[in-house]
C-alpha cells in the first residue's frame, strides 16, 4: 500500500512503500552509469555487499546498470530505492521484479503523486533525493554529461564527501575529471573504504579459496588451481561468475 509521510532527512513529504525505519540507519548513496563495464560491475557488487554486511543501508535510483547492482547486492531489506515517477508505476519495466522486492522488504520513495510518469526534470529531483539520504556519495562510473554528475553537483552543494572508483583513461571520464580536480577521493581498496564506516565481517573464515576469489580471478585460473571447488562454491552462493570473472557474493 502506498502511503505519504513527512521525511525528516528530506524536510518534506514523500510517497512511500515499505519500511521507513531504514531511513534511521546509517546510509550511503551509490550511483553510476546505466551501462557499467565489467570492472565496475564487479567492484560495485563487492562494495555494496560489504557495506551491507556491516549494516550500512544503501540508497540508489532503481535504474538499470549500477543502481540495480547496488540494490541487488545490498539485499532488498537493506536498501532504499528512489524513483522519478509515481509509486504505482514500476519503472523501468526491466526492474519491475526488483522494485517489487524492495517494496516488500525495503523502502521505495518518490516525490511524485500516483500516475505521474517519469520526465526529464523528475530525474533531477530523484537524483537530489538519493544524494540527500546518504552520508556520502559514491560514483561508480560516469560520463561527463550524465545524471551521476548532476548528483555530484548536489553532493557538493550539500557539503557531502564524494568517492569514486578509479578507472582507466577513457573508461569513466566523469569520475576521472573529479579525481583530476580534487573533487572526489578514490576508493583504491574496498575493505579500507568500508572500514571507515564499521568493522568488516570476515565471511571468508580464513578460507584460502575465498581469499583467492577476492582478487577477482578468471574462471579458468580458478578451475586450474582449485578444480571442483569452483562449482561447489558457486552452488552454495558464495561466489558469482560474470563474463568469466569470479567475485565474492
Amino acid at each position: 500500500m502506498i502511503h505519504k509521510a513527512y521525511i525528516d532527512k528530506l524536510d518534506t513529504e514523500m510517497f512511500y512503500i515499505g519500511n521507513l525505519d531504514l531511513l534511521y540507519k546509517r546510509s550511503i548513496s551509490i550511483v553510476g552509469t546505466r551501462h557499467p563495464n565489467q570492472y565496475t560491475q564487479i567492484k560495485t557488487k563487492e562494495l555494496s555487499s560489504k557495506l551491507a554486511s556491516i549494516g550500512i543501508c544503501l540508497i540508489s535510483g532503481c535504474a538499470m546498470g549500477v543502481d540495480s547492482i547496488v540494490h541487488n547486492s545490498a539485499g532488498y531489506d537493506n536498501t532504499v530505492g528512489v524513483v522519478a515517477n509515481g509509486l504505482d508505476i514500476r519503472y523501468p519495466a526491466v526492474n519491475k521484479k526488483m522494485i517489487e522486492q524492495i517494496e516488500q522488504q525495503g523502502l521505495m520513495l518518490s516525490s511524485f503523486p500516483l500516475g505521474h510518469t517519469a520526465r526529464e526534470y523528475n530525474f533531477v529531483q530523484r537524483n537530489k533525493t538519493v544524494v540527500e539520504l546518504g552520508e556520502v556519495l559514491v560514483v561508480a562510473q560516469a560520463d561527463m554529461n550524465s545524471g551521476s554528475m548532476r548528483s555530484v553537483e548536489f553532493a557538493r552543494k550539500l557539503g557531502k564527501q564524494i568517492y569514486v572508483l578509479p578507472h582507466r583513461i577513457g573508461d569513466s571520464e566523469g569520475t576521472n575529471y573529479l579525481l583530476k580536480n580534487d573533487l572526489a577521493k578514490p576508493i583504491y581498496n574496498i575493505d579500507e573504504f568500508v572500514s571507515l564506516f564499521g568493522n568488516i565481517k570476515n565471511n571468508a573464515d580464513n578460507d584460502e579459496f575465498l581469499e583467492f576469489c577476492k582478487t577477482n580471478p578468471t574462471y579458468d585460473d580458478a578451475v586450474a588451481l582449485y578444480g571442483t571447488k569452483v562449482f561447489e562454491y558457486e552452488l552454495m552462493g558464495k561466489i558469482d561468475i560474470v563474463n568469466g570473472v569470479i567475485s565474492i557474493m
